[in-house]
């Protein structure tokens, strides 16, 4: 008996029983995960509020800022209102200059006629002379206003030198309603530009305005309403009235998600939209960490720590070490005994004492199994023996009535039968001197079959040379019958017919293709004979390559004479007697 102190005492650190340790440790650890999905279930939940609550700031802080820039366009449409036609007779261009000059703000003030024609314009833009200006009468916005807006709010076109303003233009009615023109006013954009220092805004937040196709008329970062697809938000106008909802997301130029949301300004001119980094997993810091996530996580590891340690003491230590007993019996060492197990708890002890019961069976079994097969493959070994001896003394008084016969055709057909029965006590001689007597190699066979057909009519006649070239396939003797008999037949026909009276070469093959498997004889006699094809030999082949679930096919060989082969489906194989084999597809042996 080996104890297996030592080995226990040196072993328990090795890192393949770690993974044991850990594995089990885990798994008792998983009854305590709620605790930590419960955490993150609430940070989880949090996150959303925190989610909603910044799109609802930025949609409170967009109409904030366009109630801001309405205010600055709602004076100066009240300042277009004030300036009535009357007052603008005498002086119009000095008084307009004034204007502009005294407000901030303010880049110039006209006064067109009902055709589109500037009446009247401040010195700032008679000296510009803009193109929006001149080309006043065909452009959409002074259209919208003859066909009866009130108000109207257009970019100003941009050209070089230019300051980038926004048009604020008002319809002029004569007393029965009859359109009169307008007035104009141009703000700049920069005196536009919306406020981002509101408190309520999360971090990182961008303004805008925008036109009523979504294009940018100013921007604090023009960057952070470039969208990742390489456009920018246009179309988002039409988007809030289709979805009923003016925040959306979306990823800006530099691939960070955003959450924007708008507000009109004036009618559907002009709005505001702003635009803020969409919350992340990083945002978590903004929450409170500590009773969200930390104490649910710190719950759950010290948990964990803890049945760990109480697996490793009283559960994990002992299942190595019987683990390792088990990993001896694997071996075959059941002299070993888990006498170690003796200082373990009670489940343990009966663990190891089961173990210890079921090594002490399995070795007598093993002796009494071992003692039965040897006793019984002895005895079959013995029944093979015989079988070969009475089929060999079958054949000897076959051979021995044959020499008593006269008649040619009585001699060749009990020679024919001899040599069949000495081809089935071969199969019986291979199978007893083997190492496995439930199957055989079919190329130590075949080779051993054709030297004895070949040294059986080799006083009889001319020289006859034979080669074999066989893979190696371990096969059972109900399949190893008819190939040895369907070759006896292939090789008797080539001694009468290709051999006889001349001698010659003869070449047996035998390959293993896969599914398939190909057996042929070949000699370099006078080529087919017409008296085989419809002779009895012919009619066996057939038969036995049946059996085989085969065909055979008699046609001539390239170098003259003629081959058998029988095409057949490879019966199942073990591992070939020689490995080398596996490599080289076969081996060829010459007598």
């Amino acid at each position: 008996m080996i104890r297996l102190g030592r080995a226990f005492g040196r072993g328990l650190g090795r890192p393949q029983f770690q993974g044991i340790r850990f594995r089990l440790g885990t798994a008792l650890a998983l009854a305590l995960l709620p605790i930590l999905a419960l955490g993150l279930f609430q940070t989880n939940a949090q996150f959303r509020v925190q989610d909603l609550q910044r799109r609802d700031d930025l949609q409170l802080a967009a109409e904030r800022t366009a109630a801001s820039v309405r205010g600055r366009l709602d004076s100066t449409t009240v300042l277009l209102q004030a300036l009535r036609p009357e007052a603008l007779e005498l002086f119009c261009e000095p008084r307009l200059t004034a204007l502009v000059q005294r407000i901030e703000g303010l880049e110039g003030l006209a006064r067109l006629s009902s055709t589109g024609q500037t009446a009247c314009a401040s010195q700032q833009l008679n000296a510009a002379s803009p193109v929006w200006l001149v080309k006043a009468r065909d452009s959409a916005w002074f259209q919208r206003l003859r066909d009866g807006e009130d108000t109207v709010l257009a970019r100003a076109p941009l050209r070089t030198g230019e300051s980038t303003g926004l048009i604020v233009a008002i319809r002029l009615e004569r007393p029965l309603g009859a359109f009169d023109g307008a007035m104009v006013a141009v703000i700049p954009l920069a005196a536009l530009q919306p406020d981002i220092a509101d408190r309520a805004l999360p971090e990182g937040s961008q303004a805008a305005l925008t036109d009523g196709d979504g294009h940018i008329l100013t921007a604090t970062d023009s960057e952070a309403f470039q969208l990742a697809d390489g456009g920018g938000v246009e179309g988002w106008v039409d988007r809030a009235r289709r979805d009923a909802s003016a925040i959306f997301e979306a990823d800006d130029a530099r691939g960070r998600p955003r959450v924007y949301a708008g507000a009109a300004l004036a009618g559907r001119d002009v709005y505001a939209l702003l635009s803020a980094p969409a919350p992340s997993l990083l945002s978590w810091a903004q929450l409170n960490p500590v009773g969200a996530l930390l104490i649910p996580l710190l719950a759950w590891l010290i948990a964990f720590l803890a049945v760990m340690w109480v697996s490793e003491r009283i559960v994990v230590r002992w299942l190595v070490y019987l683990e390792r007993v088990a990993a001896i019996y694997a071996r075959g060492r059941f002299s070993v005994r888990p006498v170690q197990a003796m200082n373990a708890p009670a489940e343990i002890r009966v663990l190891a004492r089961t173990l210890d019961e079921l090594a002490e069976t399995i070795t007598t079994r093993d002796a009494a199994l071992h003692a039965s097969l040897e006793e019984k493959d002895a005895l079959m070994r013995e029944i093979h023996h015989r079988v070969k001896n009475n089929l060999q003394i079958i054949s000897s008084l076959l051979s021995m009535q044959q020499r008593a016969l006269t008649d040619p055709q009585a001699k060749t057909a009990v020679g024919d039968t001899r040599q069949r029965i000495s081809a089935l006590a071969l199969i019986y001689r291979t199978l007893y001197q083997s190492a496995d007597l439930r199957y055989a190699d079919a190329r130590i066979f075949l080779t051993e079959l054709v030297g004895q057909l070949v040294a059986s009519e080799a006083a009889r006649g001319p020289l006859v040379t034979s080669s074999v070239e066989a893979d190696s396939l371990v096969v059972d003797p109900d399949k190893l019958a008819p190939l040895a008999l369907w070759l006896v037949e292939a090789v008797t026909n080539a001694q009468k017919h290709a051999f006889a009276g001349r001698g010659g070469a003869l070449t047996v093959r035998f390959r293993v293709n896969g599914d398939t498997s190909v057996l042929e004889v070949e000699d370099d006699g006078p080529g087919v004979s017409e008296t085989f094809r419809a002779g009895v030999g012919r009619t066996l082949m057939g038969a036995f390559a049946k059996q085989l679930r085969g065909e055979v096919e008699i046609a001539p060989a390239p170098g003259g004479g003629a081959i058998a082969r029988m095409t057949f489906a490879t019966p199942e194989a073990v591992t070939p007697t020689d490995p080398a084999d596996l490599g080289t597809g076969g081996t060829s042996r010459r007598s």
